[in-house]
């Protein structure tokens, strides 16, 4: 036999168990709160750039589109020597930090956007001033190293990293994750109403037992509540004389 669902008994069945797609969502979201406010450690983002040019001499008038294209593939090559250890363990000594140039190297980040000679140099601390003194600290470090590593002099700072005393953290986003965990747990409270209502296989009405038996209902017992005895009704006496033959009642 084939079994089809319409629309309104899918209805009925979130109906039915709507209190608990609601307790598990409102669960989900008082967790995810719990977590983001009191047991995630806020971390703050600190950013600073540099810029790939190399200067002009009293010759050279205007930019060759030579060297500006040059200067963008030395990007990539600078992104990775800032991270690595030739840069990294001269800012841990300078900053006298604890850790190795390879954690170090996790809380950075080094972007350019494409065809920019910009770089920019991002820095995740759970300390906002941390990180503003590693992002600083990193590009000064770089800029006066590169010159011995590449031979070549055409790094400078555009913008260091300022630190803001209302810095937010850029993580835990706390509203963020606790929407998130509403609609997992309302995704999980729908789910779990109809696991439940696949799993219960009990009749509880006539449509019930048409759609087993495929058959109509001829007609259905109710339930019967007990009769309250009643207390003033008066007994008869059991106790009074029978009247013997040839007597009257009265007499």
């Amino acid at each position: 036999m084939e079994e089809t669902i319409s629309l309104r008994e899918l209805f009925q069945v979130l109906r039915k168990r709507l209190w608990l797609i609601v307790l598990i969502a409102i669960i989900a979201a008082t967790v995810s709160a719990v977590i983001s406010f009191f047991i995630l450690t806020p971390v703050y983002e600190s950013k600073t750039q540099i810029l790939v040019n190399q200067a002009k001499s009293d010759e050279q008038l205007y930019y060759n589109t030579q060297t500006v294209q040059t200067n963008v593939q030395l990007i990539n090559t600078y992104n990775d020597i800032i991270k690595s250890p030739a840069i990294l363990d001269k800012v841990i000594k300078e900053l006298k930090l604890d850790g190795t140039a390879k954690s170090l190297s996790s809380q950075i980040q080094v972007t350019n956007a494409q065809d920019s000679q910009v770089a920019q140099i991002v820095v995740k601390d759970t300390s906002a001033k941390r990180a503003t003194e590693i992002a600083n600290t990193t590009a000064s470090v770089f800029k006066k190293e590169v010159p011995k590593i590449m031979n070549v002099d055409n790094v400078s700072v555009l913008s260091k990293a300022t630190l803001v005393e209302s810095a937010s953290p850029v993580k835990p986003q706390p509203l963020l994750n606790i929407a998130i965990a509403v609609v997992v747990g309302l995704m999980v409270g729908v789910g779990l109403s109809f696991l439940l209502e696949y799993l219960d296989n009990t009749l509880k009405t006539e449509q019930d037992i048409e759609n087993l038996l495929e058959l109509p209902v001829m007609g259905v017992i109710t339930t019967i509540k007990d009769v309250p005895k009643a207390t003033n009704i008066q007994r008869p006496d059991l106790t009074a004389r029978v009247p013997q033959r040839g007597e009257t009642l009265g007499s």
